[in-house]
């Protein structure tokens, strides 16, 4: 089974070109947690006790918050999620997020900020697979 956790380098660009300059976008982001969050790619971090992938993700989420604000976006919904009622039986997730963005520019600040980089440690430590689709209001 394939894993989704970070952006290739060429979607980012096709996102990039697809969506800049079209105004606020809200990204769709579904979340699936480890059982116990994997800090043991990150030699710099020296976490002294195991903790869930919610867990782990609830520490993200409140360190990436001001960051966030700061680049004039706004979590617009965060709750929980499991099975769909029109999907794949095989397909399921444990969160769901919609974040928004003022615009593509500002969204890559945000990404490219130093201090939520530094933080996105737990959310990589957090996840078991995600997706992210941005999506812009139809016209």
């Amino acid at each position: 089974m394939e894993n989704y956790l970070e952006a290739t380098q060429e979607l980012g660009k096709k996102f990039y070109l697809e969506f800049n300059g079209k105004g606020k976008i809200v990204m769709l982001n579904l979340l699936k947690f480890n059982d116990i969050a994997d800090y043991s790619s990150f030699d710099e971090y020296d976490f002294q006790e195991e903790i869930s992938g919610k867990d782990a993700y609830q520490l993200y989420i409140d360190k990436a918050l001001p960051e966030l604000e700061k680049a004039g976006s706004r979590v617009l919904y965060f709750g929980k999620s499991n099975s769909y009622l029109i999907g794949p039986e095989s397909e399921s997730w444990d969160a769901v997020l919609l974040v928004e963005h003022e615009s593509v520019t500002k969204f890559m600040e945000f990404a490219n900020n130093s201090e939520y980089l530094k933080n996105k440690i737990h959310r990589t430590a957090a996840l078991k697979d995600s997706r992210l689709l941005p999506t812009i209001k139809s016209e």
